[in-house]
C-alpha cells in the first residue's frame, strides 16, 4: 500500500520557484553571516588594542544591545581618563582635579603639596594587588585633601573657564561623533565622575556635548555668596565608591526603567561597578580603558570589563555600536514609511 503523498509546505515550494542563481546568492549570504556575525563585522572588535576573554559572550550581548535599539538603550561612564584622553604623544593629559592642581592660580608651596599627595596616592589608585575595599581609605584621605588645598586657596567662580582653558583635558578622539550619535537616537548618558563636575561641565560645553540626554553626577564645587569655593556639595565620589550610584540616583535610574541594556564605560577597577544596583538590567556590555600599567593590570581587567582597551585614545569602539544602531533605526524607519498607504 503506498503512503499517500502530502502537499509540500508552503514554504518549500516557494523557495523551489526561486531561480537556482539567486538561491545559491541567498546560501551564500546565509553562510557568510553565520561565520560573521553582523557584531563582529565591525572592524573596531578586530584591532590589536582590543581583549577579550570571551569574545562569544561579547559578540552576544552586542547583538542583544543592537536588536534592542536604541529605546532600550542607556550609557553609563566614568569621564577622567574614559571619556578623556590618557596621554597624546606620549605626554599625560589632564584630569579634572590635575586641572585645578597645575593652574596659575595655585601657589608653589600648593602645587608641591598637591603633587605629593599624588605621588603618594595614585600607586595607590591603580595597584591592581589591592582590593577595591582596601583602597577605600587611601581615596578618601586624597580627595578629601586635595579639596581643602582648593578650598585653602579661594578659588573664584568665574576663574574655572580659564583654569579649563589653560590645562590639557583633552577628550578622546571620536568624542564627536559618540554625543552627536547619543543624542540623535535619544539615549540617556549617565556620567559619574569622581573628578570635579564644575570642570567637566566647563570642557563639555567647550566640546558642544552638553545636550539634553546628557546628566552628570560628580563632586561640585560649594561656592559662598562672593563666588569663592568654601567647600564641596553633597557626599564625596571617590574611584571606589561608584557602586553607590544607582542607590544615590534611584530617581533618574527609575525614569530609566525602559532602558533594560546598557553599556558601561570606565578606566579603573571600581568603575566597572557603577551600574551595580541599576534596576530592570537585562543585557550589559562593560567596557575598561586600561591606560597604565597595563602588563600588571591586563589580567585583571580582563576578569573584571567584557572588553579591555589597550592604550587606546579613541571612542571607535564604542561609536562602532552606535553606528549600527544609527542604521537599524534608519532601516527600521524606511520600513515603516514603505508600510504607511499612500493617500491620493
Amino acid at each position: 500500500m503506498k503512503t499517500p503523498k502530502t502537499p509540500w509546505p508552503a514554504m518549500v515550494v516557494l523557495w523551489q520557484s526561486v531561480q537556482p542563481t539567486i538561491r545559491w546568492s541567498l546560501v551564500q549570504t546565509l553562510v557568510k553571516d553565520c561565520l560573521n556575525p553582523p557584531s563582529f563585522k565591525m572592524p573596531a572588535f578586530a584591532d590589536q588594542k582590543v581583549h577579550m576573554k570571551d569574545p562569544a559572550r561579547v559578540q552576544q550581548i552586542v547583538d542583544c544591545l543592537i536588536s534592542g535599539g536604541p529605546k532600550k538603550l542607556q550609557v553609563i561612564t566614568d569621564f577622567d581618563m574614559t571619556l578623556t584622553r590618557f596621554s597624546n604623544n606620549g605626554k599625560r593629559c589632564s584630569t579634572c582635579h590635575n586641572a585645578i592642581e597645575s593652574c596659575n592660580l595655585m601657589t608653589e608651596e600648593i602645587k608641591k603639596q598637591m603633587a605629593a599627595l599624588k605621588s603618594k596616592f595614585y600607586p595607590i589608585e591603580i595597584n591592581p594587588n589591592l582590593s577595591a575595599e582596601e583602597k577605600i581609605p587611601f581615596m578618601v584621605n586624597w580627595w578629601s585633601k586635595s579639596h581643602d588645598l582648593m578650598v585653602d586657596m579661594q578659588i573664584r567662580k568665574e576663574q574655572l573657564a580659564k583654569v579649563v582653558q589653560e590645562s590639557d583635558i583633552q577628550l578622546r578622539d571620536g568624542h564627536t561623533r559618540f554625543f552627536e550619535a547619543l543624542h540623535q537616537l535619544d539615549v540617556s548618558v549617565f556620567i559619574f565622575s569622581a573628578g570635579v563636575g564644575d570642570i567637566l561641565e566647563h570642557v563639555l560645553n567647550n566640546a558642544g556635548a552638553m545636550r539634553p540626554n546628557v546628566h552628570i553626577v560628580s563632586n561640585y564645587m560649594d561656592f559662598n555668596e562672593e563666588g569663592v569655593l568654601q567647600g564641596f556639595k553633597g557626599e564625596l565620589i571617590h574611584t571606589y565608591n561608584k557602586n553607590e550610584g544607582a542607590r544615590s540616583n534611584a530617581g533618574y535610574f527609575e525614569r530609566q526603567r525602559d532602558c533594560t541594556n546598557v553599556i558601561l564605560m570606565g578606566d579603573s577597577m571600581g568603575d566597572v561597578r557603577m551600574a551595580d544596583g541599576v534596576p530592570h538590567v537585562e543585557n550589559k556590555l562593560t567596557i575598561g580603558f586600561l591606560n597604565d600599567k597595563v602588563e600588571e593590570s591586563l589580567e585583571k581587567y580582563m576578569d573584571l570589563y567584557d572588553v579591555v582597551l589597550v592604550r587606546d585614545e579613541t571612542l571607535d569602539l564604542v561609536n562602532s555600536i552606535l553606528e549600527e544602531l544609527q542604521k537599524r533605526t534608519q532601516a527600521d524607519w524606511a520600513g515603516e514609511k514603505s508600510d504607511t498607504p499612500i493617500v491620493v
